[in-house]
């Protein structure tokens, strides 16, 4: 696997999230209310949901079929019913380009 453009920065709305497959990796896009872009794992751990459908709130992502809220920064669940992490992957802007590698993965 290797970073691949996954899309302009200009073509992402703020507290919206966009699923993109990098490398066969489902992954919900965010750019946040501060201007920040994260990528997480685009499947909820409770429900196997697509998480890009969900509601953005702050750093936040949040299941709409059960309510799980998932810490953009980290991937950790902030309340149940999910209980595992989703995976958070490093994001690079260069230019206008989103620049993603679904092999790293952020660790915290």
């Amino acid at each position: 696997m290797t970073a691949q453009r996954v899309c302009a920065l200009s073509d992402l709305e703020q507290d919206a999230a966009v699923r993109f497959e990098v490398d066969g990796v489902a992954m919900a896009v965010v750019l946040d209310s501060n201007g920040e872009v994260h990528a997480i794992g685009d499947t909820c751990t409770h429900g196997d949901i697509s998480l890009a459908e969900g509601f953005i709130d702050g750093d936040t992502l949040e299941c709409w079929a059960h309510g799980s809220a998932f810490s953009l920064r980290t991937g950790k669940p902030l309340n149940l019913p999910a209980y595992e992490p989703v995976p958070v992957f490093a994001v690079v802007i260069d230019g206008d380009d989103v620049i993603i590698d679904p092999a790293v993965k952020v660790e915290l």
